[in-house]
């Protein structure tokens, strides 16, 4: 913004909404509906908005969109009766709202996920749940304040075949001590996404959306490709490194990384980005080992996976299926390999671990605080873009900055 700070802007957000969870949350019962608000119904949030949807113990009450087209498009999937707003702490204010599902671009996240959770709203936020690694301090903080029930987007962590994996090679030792974790991503449409207009469109407050970013004149490819520009997220490094590195931290139980290096940059798409369309990233971390990410937008590039390679075997697996090739014996021909499908679309599973979550009152799959270190992991891999040079971390840092216990959490 013009005279403010990212900061100030972050405090008077926040000051917009002053109740705690303890002054309105109602207890659900088994049987209730959750009643969800939406904030940013753009191309993802209607995504994730469907699959609410499709659970009958879920009923989408509110929308909040900068861009009335885009909010009356979802209205009118949701049913067409859900109370619109513009301004999110308009819709949090709302007491027939007890979740909200936040889908905005990534510079918003850590405004709206405070807020939310001192209106005493469940929070689903998309991935990555920060901008800055540092905002997830205050979230956490928020979390713990105000016992929010709070999912962080990154789905895996409810995947089945995901589970089942961790389990059967991971948690009984049985792929052996882990060296290197080689994940990538190619050729993701999310970042190449053109605009077939130059002009603002009409019901577009741009400087609303522009928000706690730099102001500036409105630019198409800006708004409608953010994931390309540094200024409202972090290219493929945090919207798409963000997801595997959780995995790769969830499967091997460390989720704060040492050192971080990168290297690429604009190689082919030169139509105005700040976000490298290539590269690659290398992680180190205190037990010795390393995850390394690789990604371009070339067409000739295709494929998104992780590969764990360890002392007794391999694990390769994707969001359909997992295989585990165990290390042959020396001179000898290997085993035959074990693949097992996904059963189930990973964003069901996840959507329905968050409304089982309210119910129980109890900590999502995908809690705060991993979903804080995951993106803090991607977040040192931009910063050693950046600064092309070798970043290096403390994590006893992060040791202040953990879920409330859970003996807390029932008081």
């Amino acid at each position: 913004m013009e005279a403010n700070s990212r900061r100030d802007f972050i405090a008077k957000s926040a000051a917009g909404v002053a109740m705690t969870a303890a002054s309105w949350n109602r207890v659900l019962g088994a049987n209730d509906k959750v009643r969800l608000g939406v904030i940013g119904t753009g191309n993802r949030g209607g995504d994730v908005m469907s699959w609410f949807l499709k659970e009958p113990d879920c009923e989408v009450v509110a929308l909040c969109d900068v861009y009335e087209k885009a909010m009356l498009e979802q209205k009118e999937k949701a049913g067409g009766k859900a109370q619109t707003y513009k301004v999110h702490n308009e819709l949090l204010a709302n007491k027939d709202v007890d979740a909200v599902l936040i889908a905005t671009p990534d510079h918003w996240h850590a405004i709206q996920a405070v807020d939310a959770c001192n209106a005493g709203k469940a929070v689903y936020c998309e991935k990555p749940l920060t901008y800055t690694w540092q905002e997830g301090h205050n979230i956490i903080k928020a979390v713990n304040a105000n016992k929010t029930i709070f999912q962080v987007g990154l789905q895996q962590r409810s995947g089945t075949h995901y589970a089942e994996a961790k389990r059967e090679y991971f948690d009984n030792g049985k792929i052996g001590k882990i060296a290197m974790v080689r994940t990538y991503w190619n050729g993701n449409g999310y970042h190449l996404r053109k605009p077939n207009f130059k002009d603002q469109p009409a019901g577009l407050d741009w400087k609303r959306w522009v928000g706690p970013a730099k102001a500036r004149p409105f630019d198409a490819h800006q708004f409608y490709n953010w994931r390309a520009y540094f200024d409202f997220g972090g290219g493929q490094i945090t919207d798409l490194f963000t997801h595997w590195i959780d995995v790769v931290h969830w499967f091997l139980g460390e989720e704060l990384p040492t050192a971080a290096t990168a290297t690429g940059g604009v190689y082919h798409y030169k139509d105005g980005r700040t976000a490298p369309d290539t590269l690659s990233i290398h992680l180190e971390y205190p037990k010795e080992w390393m995850a390394t990410f690789d990604a371009t937008l070339v067409p000739g590039a295709r494929g998104a996976a992780i590969e764990f390679y360890g002392s007794n075997g391999s694990l390769f697996i994707d969001r359909g299926r997992y295989v585990y090739q165990q290390a042959p014996e020396r001179r000898q021909a290997p085993p035959p390999a074990i693949t097992v499908q996904a059963k189930k679309p990973l964003e069901a599973e996840h959507v329905r671990n968050f409304l089982d979550s309210i119910k129980a009152n109890k900590t999502p799959n995908s809690d705060v605080v991993s979903g804080h270190r995951s993106a803090l992991a991607s977040n040192l891999g931009k910063i050693a873009y950046l600064q092309k040079r070798r970043i290096t971390f403390n994590p006893a840092t992060e040791k202040s900055f953990v879920l409330a216990s859970a003996a807390q959490a029932k008081k």
